[in-house]
């Protein structure tokens, strides 16, 4: 288990101290045993990865059914596994990336093929697991990640609709709209499209949660029935509206999560942004009202909390606390859903949470199924949706849990960049590439770019204190530049790995100058002379009196990562604890003017900052926020990276003229 970087070092250290006592005298052994449980009771990890260790302890193959039962391509999987990524994305550990990869591999064949996999069936829940192909192909580039996901792509493509163009939840299902599909489709539907450059599929994405909302949204309540029928002929179903009858908690939770998914991955300018943020808003308001005041949770039938029988649940609790949490750290609802998303949250672990002696961790009170089928059983009604069967350990309430609690432990600094951008450079370092659907697409320091090269996690870290994070692909000016707080070049293209690199001129080095001095903030992320341009950069760097040396320094051969390592052992700006960093392969600084060294190593200057005018220079001699040296899935684990990225992003806010903060 991996826990907070502070955790594992003060940890370390604590242990380390009675060992040497522990040597010296033999009851000072099990003194060391008292202690060392002792200090682990008192030194919890965070819930999230608690629940994830939990998990990986309880279904080790990602497998939650009996061994003698068949194991399927499945929804409550893909649910369980968007927490888990969600946990990975916040810790940088391998485990549960590996988890992740695991679990689907066990489905999909070298050609692309998912066993289990029946296109047939036309069920939107076959598609949930998409995104974790998705997620897959962009980390490892792997080819059969992305056929895999061009099959579920192309279910969308001949789905049944409705006659008002809404996609049946499932083949057997004829006519019906259930909010549980907008979360099951329209996520994988946004992203695929955002990564094999297909814009013209947000209009159908939006389509899809406006005609679902336009037909089940209750005017009086703003809440949301859990389906409705076309026909108006299912037992369930009234018969002037089609609807059916009860405003089901969880429902609502897919349809909230399903919401601020998707809008991650729509263009800014896509007009259907506006209505999903409208639609989101809208919804937002619904689901405060319901929220009981004294415990922070929702009744699994929302509107009728004095009904026999209603019970607080566990999974659409989770749901709405990480659709708001979410969607407040994003800038998509305003800052007093934080208020809701913290009171949920207490009441989650007061309520819903069960830790026993081994540590392992149990989450209460999810109820195991809600549908809407032509069975009789399923009508719909009040009884139908609080006699259904309650459980613990859930996959849909696990994932629906690490989800919410790896939003929630982002809260503390989530709003600190709140209303402030930041832009990554894509014109002095261009590079593309062509992906497996045979597109051109920009990589190598991006944000998109989610494999070894990319800075995908970068991104993340900047977002989750609430920086909107853009690109900018073309030169920078002061008028391009305006409104933006934070610019970053990344390596600027030298000709071994652009044959026509946009190299700075004198006149970009100006604008960018003019724009620090007026209170920007640059961070220049130089690379060695093999593999970037640096004489051109200095046109840029020499005005703050930093100057990037045209020589290879900490030169790592192969896999010895030892060669690159970088120990950290006092605390001084930008980094708040002590770490071990990895940088492979750097130039060198020299400092003129105001410009001060951070971070000095075996004589070489491989950090410094400079204040000019109103604004600052942070100036790092490698790119070493790059997803190969932070995602955890290559560098040992005690190289630590992504921690001291995060207290980067803690000190550049700091950094913001007292007028922006």
């Amino acid at each position: 288990m991996r826990f907070p970087i502070e955790l594992q070092k003060n940890t370390a250290l604590h242990f380390s101290s009675l060992r040497i006592v522990a040597k010296r005298a033999p009851v000072a052994a099990i003194l060391l045993s008292i202690c060392c449980l002792t200090y682990a009771n008192a030194q919890q990890a965070p819930w999230s990865q608690r629940v994830a260790e939990s998990a990986i302890k309880r279904w080790p193959d990602g497998r939650f059914v009996g061994p003698d039962e068949p194991w399927r391509w499945n929804y409550e999987l893909g649910t369980l596994l968007e927490g888990m990524d969600a946990t990975w994305y916040n810790t940088a550990n391998r485990e549960y990336f590996q988890y992740v990869k695991h679990s689907i591999d066990e489905f999909v064949f070298p050609d692309g093929s998912i066993t289990t996999y029946e296109p047939e069936a036309y069920s939107l829940d076959n598609l949930l697991l998409g995104r974790q192909l998705l997620l897959l192909y962009r980390a490892t580039q792997d080819k059969r990640y992305y056929k895999a996901a061009s099959l579920l792509r192309q279910q969308l493509s001949t789905q049944p609709k409705t006659t008002s163009g809404g996609f049946w939840h499932k083949q057997i299902y004829p006519g019906q709209m259930w909010l549980d599909g907008l979360y099951m489709a329209e996520p994988f539907y946004a992203e695929y499209a955002s990564v094999f450059q297909e814009p013209e599929d947000f209009a159908e994405i939006t389509k899809q949660f406006v005609l679902i909302e336009q037909h089940t949204r209750d005017t009086k309540t703003g809440l949301l029935y859990h389906g409705w029928d076309e026909t108006k002929e299912q037992s369930w179903a009234n018969r002037d509206t089609g609807d059916s009858s009860s405003f089901w908690a969880r429902g609502m939770g897919w349809y909230m999560m399903a919401l601020v998914d998707s809008l991650q991955y729509y263009p800014e300018n896509d007009p259907g942004r506006a209505t999903l943020l409208t639609i989101l808003n809208r919804t937002a308001v619904a689901i405060a009202r319901y929220q009981d005041a004294e415990t922070g949770l929702w009744y699994q039938v929302l509107d009728k909390p004095s009904a026999p029988r209603n019970y607080f649940e566990s999974s659409a609790a989770c749901m709405f606390t990480y659709a708001l949490a979410k969607g407040v750290r994003l800038g998509y609802l305003p800052q007093k859903y934080a208020v809701n998303a913290e009171l949920s949250w207490k009441g989650i672990q007061k309520r819903f949470l069960e830790t026993d002696s081994s540590g392992t961790v149990t989450l209460t009170n999810t109820v195991q199924a809600n549908g809407l089928g032509g069975a009789h059983h399923h009508d719909g009604s009040y009884d139908y949706y609080v006699s259904s069967p309650v459980v613990s350990n859930d996959p849909k309430g696990i994932g629906a849990f690490l989800l919410a609690a790896s939003e929630m432990e982002l809260r503390p600094a989530a709003s600190s960049g709140l209303g402030n951008k930041v832009l990554l450079d894509a014109w002095f370092n261009s590079q593309t590439r062509k992906n497996a659907a045979g597109e051109t697409e920009s990589f190598h320091y991006k944000w998109s770019d989610y494999s070894n090269s990319g800075l995908s996690l970068f991104g993340h870290m900047l977002r989750s204190h609430g920086l909107a994070t853009g690109t900018l692909s073309t030169a920078p000016t002061l008028k391009k530049l305006k409104g933006t707080q934070f610019y970053i070049i990344v390596s600027p293209d030298n000709p071994a790995k652009n044959p026509d690199p946009h190299y700075m001129t004198a006149e970009d080095a100006t604008q960018v100058a003019t724009w620090v001095k007026q209170g920007g903030i640059l961070l220049m992320l130089e690379n060695d002379p093999d593999n970037a341009d640096i004489p051109h950069l200095d046109l840029l760097a020499d005005k703050f009196g930093l100057h990037f040396n045209n020589a290879l320094t900490h030169h790592v051969i192969g896999n010895d990562f030892a060669m690159g390592r970088i120990e950290l052992r006092t605390t001084a700006p930008p980094f708040t604890h002590p770490h071990v960093l990895y940088m492979k392969d750097t130039c060198s600084l020299s400092l003129t003017k105001s410009a001060v060294p951070l971070l000095q190593y075996k004589g070489d200057t491989l950090m410094a900052m400079a204040k000019y005018g109103k604004g600052t220079v942070f100036a790092v001699t490698d790119p070493w926020l790059y997803n190969e040296y932070t995602d955890g899935r290559i560098l040992p684990p005690e190289y630590d990276n992504f921690a001291a990225g995060m207290e980067l992003v803690d000190w550049l806010l700091k950094q913001r003229p007292q007028t922006t903060r």
